[in-house]
């Protein structure tokens, strides 16, 4: 079994023209609602990995000229919840993840591969519906001025 590594990006994806989020629903945990998230590969720059991460869970082919991913500068360590540590190497308990935003236009409808449903909502309702703390901490942090 290949190991995930304990560096991932979270992109927070919104729609300019309503201020709403999109949230995607996990297939190996139906009650979890987050953004775009993945493993940094080896050797992988985050912004590489959140371009590839959008298009892989989401079938949006976004481009750095029309609509480039906006780099937070920013990343948090969290505890990996107890029952996705199986994906991870022994004894890796934490895990570095990277955030970024992707402003659209317009709401899109993602093609799911990784997902069994997705979501557009407001900020205060993707704040509420995520599971993960650090997740709804990026929103609040960069999203609450959207009205």
């Amino acid at each position: 079994m290949q190991y995930k590594n304990p560096y991932s990006i979270l992109v927070i994806i919104y729609a300019k023209n309503t201020n709403r989020v999109l949230m995607l629903q996990r297939k190996d945990d139906p009650d979890f609602w987050q953004s775009v998230t993945g493993s940094i590969g080896i050797g992988e720059q985050p912004i590489d990995a959140a371009y590839r991460e959008v298009f892989e869970e989401t079938g949006l082919q976004i481009s750095t000229q029309k609509q480039p991913l906006v780099d937070c500068n920013q990343q948090i360590e969290f505890e990996i919840f107890p029952h996705f540590r199986y994906k991870y190497a022994p004894n890796i308990t934490h895990c570095v993840e990277h955030w970024f935003l992707l402003p659209l236009e317009s709401e899109q409808e993602p093609i799911l591969s990784e997902h069994l449903a997705y979501r557009w909502v407001s900020v205060e309702e993707a704040v509420k519906m995520t599971k993960s703390p650090n997740n709804a901490q990026a929103i609040k942090q960069y999203l609450t001025t959207l009205k």
